[in-house]
């Protein structure tokens, strides 16, 4: 779809679409953040210890949330995983940066065969090096499709990586029956002191018409499951843009952590009520929770996104089992 493009700056970089400014960036911000701000206690999330080989052959359509943002998800036969992140720090080296207090449900040995990897953007704790690195020399002879924002296709191939596909907002791919596209969201991205040289998203992933129940001219088509990933993001008017475009996701995956304080971190993660906001938005039948509980990222006590995000949708009329919170390790199933 043809969209002005007003996102794209004239110097190569990127903007969000509601004009912020990133006040985030301000130096005394961050040291006043660092210096005065009290984080709260580490606790550690009990992860639980299911058998992943449903993921190899199931016919079911499965869920499991690893950490942080990184699902793993199957339908109609195909593997396809959110920002993979295993590793024990997210940072460019593994001896400083934020640490994983809870570790991921499982290790990238014991990951079943992954046919498609979205990234939402660059920053340490969803593009995680190791990881993509891992999975791609693991399955070097049947590698997965990566899928990228505008501009992150040069690091990929920096490192040995060629089959990926990168998108603007709003643009689309089709790959073995499936139709992924980039959608946006209000961030920003960098992993040197070079800021929003590469895009950030999130994705809506599309299965094409599934097999229905037979009527009387034959078999009926009904229409693929559609999934939405929102990546890391504050609320923004993108996320009714969405919803008035595709008008319904089957299954999001929506971040409710990482929001404390709100003078540092309103514009660029959203808190619990407003990922109730984004569920509504975007008209998702069924939202699970994520960007909560691995890092240590900021100011919130460890399992107060949960007991917000409860507090949120009793207060916003959005049912209990409409929008959940699952324990990392735990395969779902779906639909």
């Amino acid at each position: 779809m043809n969209r002005v493009k007003k996102h794209h700056l004239p110097n190569g970089g990127f903007r969000n679409n509601d004009n912020m400014k990133m006040h985030h960036r301000s130096l005394w911000k961050i040291l006043k953040w660092k210096l005065f701000e009290k984080l709260p206690d580490k606790i550690s999330i009990p992860v639980v210890d299911d058998d992943y080989s449903a993921f190899n052959d199931s016919e079911q359509s499965l869920t499991s949330w690893i950490g942080h943002a990184t699902f793993l998800i199957r339908h109609q036969g195909l593997n396809i995983i959110t920002d993979p992140h295993f590793s024990e720090r997210a940072s460019p080296v593994q001896w400083v940066g934020p640490k994983r207090y809870s570790p991921a449900a499982i290790s990238i040995d014991e990951l079943p065969h992954v046919d498609v990897v979205v990234i939402s953007h660059d920053h340490y704790d969803h593009l995680d090096r190791h990881s993509v690195l891992a999975i791609q020399k693991k399955q070097q002879d049947n590698p997965p499709l990566f899928m990228l924002p505008l501009g992150l296709g040069r690091w990929f191939s920096k490192r040995g990586i060629d089959n990926w596909v990168e998108l603007d907002w709003w643009e689309s791919h089709s790959h073995r029956g499936w139709t992924y596209t980039a959608v946006p969201c209000q961030h920003f991205s960098g992993r040197s002191v070079f800021p929003d040289r590469t895009l950030w998203c999130g994705w809506v992933f599309e299965a094409d018409n599934e097999p229905g129940a037979p009527n009387d001219s034959g078999i009926s088509n009904e229409p693929g499951k559609r999934f939405y990933f929102a990546g890391d993001t504050g609320y923004s008017s993108d996320f009714k843009a969405i919803g008035e475009h595709f008008g319904y996701m089957d299954m999001a995956m929506v971040p409710i952590g990482a929001y404390e304080p709100r003078w540092f971190m309103k514009e660029i993660h959203v808190n619990p009520e407003e990922a109730v906001h984004i569920h509504k938005d975007v008209g998702s039948r069924l939202s699970l929770a994520m960007h909560w509980g691995s890092f240590m990222l900021t100011n919130e006590p460890m399992l107060q996104p949960p007991e917000d995000l409860q507090q949120a949708k009793q207060q916003h009329g959005v049912a209990d089992d409409a929008f959940i919170v699952i324990k990392p390790g735990k395969i779902t199933p779906l639909f």
